[in-house]
């Protein structure tokens, strides 16, 4: 990790959460400093994998996984035939629209965990086969998996930026901070 993720306030297990989930966030927003739309939309590797893909992406993911926390429906679902769009910008979408909706997915995300009774609170998995049948989780696994997968695709949006023009993680948190004190 090239940043400190700063200590929670004793036993604010919330908010650490919080704060870690919003550190991965950073990762991946910083990706995208400085690109073109064609620049982000690239894929200078083997993968199919783009910035502006992996962007879309974890907003889409972060918002399904809070829908079903929420128990409510995902108005970004995607089928089997519109799967691959989850990893691309399409007609009018463009990455500071992304950007904005993973902003507002962020703040609901924070309002729901710091609202909930309980981070044992559980919420039922969807069918699939790769989760237990009739299995349940609690925020508390929600938050873990926030940091899980988008540190995963963090990792990836690295390699890819590296990739695209040698910024490495570090050369974009030095510019995100120069762009902040300038």
């Amino acid at each position: 990790m090239v940043t400190h993720v700063p200590a929670e306030t004793p036993g604010d297990e919330r908010g650490a959460l919080l704060l870690f989930v919003e550190a991965q966030r950073g990762a991946i927003r910083r990706s995208v400093m400085g690109l073109t739309e064609e620049q982000a939309a690239s894929r200078p590797s083997a993968s199919e994998l783009s910035l502006s893909g992996l962007l879309k992406h974890v907003a889409e993911g972060e918002l399904n996984w809070l829908r079903l926390a929420q128990q409510r429906p995902n108005e970004k679902q995607h089928t089997k035939e519109t799967w691959a769009d989850s990893f691309r910008l399409v007609d009018d979408e463009s990455i500071p629209g992304a950007l904005a909706f993973w902003d507002s997915v962020a703040r609901e995300t924070e309002e729901f965990i710091r609202s909930v009774p309980s981070l044992d609170d559980t919420f039922p998995l969807p069918e699939a086969p790769w989760f237990p049948k009739d299995g349940r989780v609690s925020m508390r696994w929600l938050m873990i998996h926030l940091v899980e997968e988008i540190a995963r695709h963090a990792g990836h949006a690295d390699i890819i930026r590296e990739s695209l023009d040698g910024a490495s993680a570090f050369d974009l948190v030095a510019l995100e901070r120069q762009s902040a004190a300038g």
